[in-house]
């Protein structure tokens, strides 16, 4: 399955529900895994970005549908990076 590393910014809206945030991620969470996700870890952070998830998706669209659900919530914005493990990068190379 496709790997996300996804950098999460918290909106006003975001910030001024705060104490829920770890119950929002539970719930995203759970509905994703619904949809096949598989969440590697999320974990809170001090810096530019609020939240970082890493996160196996079934395929691009999901993932899509996925950051749009999120996105509608209206409590972050994000930035997604797809990430290869050694394996799928050296399939990479060798087709360079």
């Amino acid at each position: 399955m496709p790997r996300y590393v996804v950098l999460y910014r918290f909106t006003d809206q975001g910030l001024k529900s705060i104490k829920d945030t770890v119950k929002r991620a539970a719930d995203v969470r759970k509905a994703n895994e619904a949809r096949g996700f598989k969440t590697i870890g999320t974990y809170w952070t001090q810096g530019q970005y609020d939240i970082v998830s890493v996160i196996e998706a079934p395929d691009e669209e999901s993932m899509s549908a996925g950051l749009f659900n999120i996105a509608a919530a209206g409590n972050v914005h994000s930035e997604t990076m797809r990430a290869y493990d050694e394996t799928e990068m050296q399939r990479a190379l060798d087709r360079a």
